[in-house]
């Protein structure tokens, strides 16, 4: 057998794990979305099991099968997935059903370095003052993708300052966003926007960067709910308007996939999206009428959405398989790995990443991508989020098709997070 002494590996890596006897033998199995980050990690992984012995098996399934297929294993006697990818809807679910052990000792104990970790993505994930039971793996924060060409268009800008007096630039808040959207529709020959209004995970994502955009938000700091206000309605008034006068025909049953082909057809002035798409769709040879047109922002308004991923370790398996969870988390977020997947286009979480210069000289709009991710808000985390999705994307879709009105939709969003909350 191979020799797998600490001498041999990194020393990052022995810094990370001293103190932790190394599990060789040990197998970690983990259930991951099929997805580019997943992807990308395990294209690493021999490169861990050749410096520990212990192996990682990674089963792909789509996102629709996870969820379901995770809480079985994990209220039962042992958990046949040892190793968990934990999306930020289940963050308030899985601890407070008891099933994930609290991070903070495995820190403690091998000396990893929490300070890089972005305070956004750490509370998106449900830390606390007491404890950590899931460590951010990736993100997907929203922001705003836009036609810089359309923008420097002289004819365009030269109509818009006669029409509204103002000067045709990047958009500085969300009533700017909408005006010039709007505007692009009317006069581009473009889509203003390319929405993804189907109700549900979509359009509850959508709409939340115009709720936070708008200064809006679900919860108060006592987690009362607060989203029947000014601000709440003035971002679903705004939404409403977007569907009917700047979007796509179809927009209210689109999907991500429907927006992405509408800007990479370059049919499209601006898309609400994650900002990792940035570099698909500024890619000559699969989007030519996109490619070198495309700009990125934070939100207009100074804050969008923010999700993502993180690894968690489930209480009922037994110790060595902890401890070995806890040495693939603590290497594949390390800054070496870490960088090493950002430059296969992962969305990091540390925010020395985005300021690395191998990172940088390749990628260089990750330096805007970091204040986005820095400036994410969250989609309201407790047991019921995803069915909060559901509740919430059916008041959206009223609203936007004009079926109820904004301020019966609010109320009625409102009420169902009330509802769920007290579950």
């Amino acid at each position: 057998m191979k020799s797998r002494s600490l001498f041999a590996v990194s020393g990052l890596v022995a810094t990370l794990w001293a103190g932790t006897a190394l599990a060789d033998g040990v197998v970690l199995r983990a259930l991951m979305e099929d997805v580019p980050e997943t992807r990308i990690i395990e294209t690493l992984l021999p490169e861990f099991e050749a410096a520990t012995g212990i192996k990682v098996e990674f089963e792909k399934v789509g996102y629709g099968d996870m969820h379901d297929k995770l809480v079985a294993q994990l209220v039962g006697g042992e958990s046949y997935y040892n190793l968990l990818s934990v999306d930020f809807l289940w963050a308030g679910e899985f601890p407070a059903g008891g099933w994930l052990e609290d991070l903070n000792p495995y820190v403690a104990k091998t000396g990893f370095d929490m300070a890089p970790m972005i305070p956004s993505m750490l509370d998106l994930l449900g830390r606390t003052d007491a404890a950590m039971p899931i460590l951010p793996m990736y993100n997907y924060s929203m922001g705003l993708i836009y036609r810089k060409d359309l923008l420097e268009n002289t004819d365009l800008a030269a109509k818009f300052e006669a029409a509204t007096g103002k000067k045709l630039a990047p958009p500085a808040t969300l009533d700017d966003y909408v005006a010039i959207a709007k505007f692009m529709k009317a006069e581009g020959g473009v889509n203003g926007a390319a929405m993804q209004g189907q109700r549900g995970d979509p359009n509850s994502m959508e709409f939340s960067n115009y709720l936070f955009a708008a200064g809006g938000d679900y919860l108060g700091a006592d987690r009362a709910v607060v989203l029947n206000s000014d601000a709440g309605k003035h971002a679903l008034t705004l939404y409403a308007d977007m569907i009917k006068n700047a979007a796509q025909t179809g927009a209210l049953s689109a999907t991500l996939d429907d927006t992405m082909r509408l800007m990479c057809a370059g049919e499209s002035f601006s898309m609400v999206t994650y900002w990792w798409m940035l570099p698909q769709l500024d890619n000559a040879e699969a989007c030519p009428n996109a490619a070198g047109k495309l700009a990125i922002s934070v939100m207009p308004g100074g804050q969008g959405e923010s999700g993502g991923w993180g690894w968690g370790i489930p209480k009922n398996i037994p110790e060595d398989q902890k401890d070995a969870a806890w040495q693939f988390i603590s290497w594949v977020q390390s800054k070496d790995v870490s960088v090493k997947r950002a430059l296969e286009g992962h969305a990091p979480v540390r925010s020395d990443v985005y300021a690395d210069p191998a990172v940088l000289a390749k990628y260089p709009f990750y330096a805007l991508a970091g204040d986005i991710v820095a400036t994410g808000k969250s989609f309201p985390i407790f047991t019921y989020s995803p069915q909060y999705e559901d509740v919430l994307g059916t008041q959206i879709s009223l609203a936007a098709s004009g079926d109820t009105s904004v301020e019966a939709a609010l109320e009625a969003a409102a009420k169902g997070l009330d509802e769920l909350m007290k579950k």
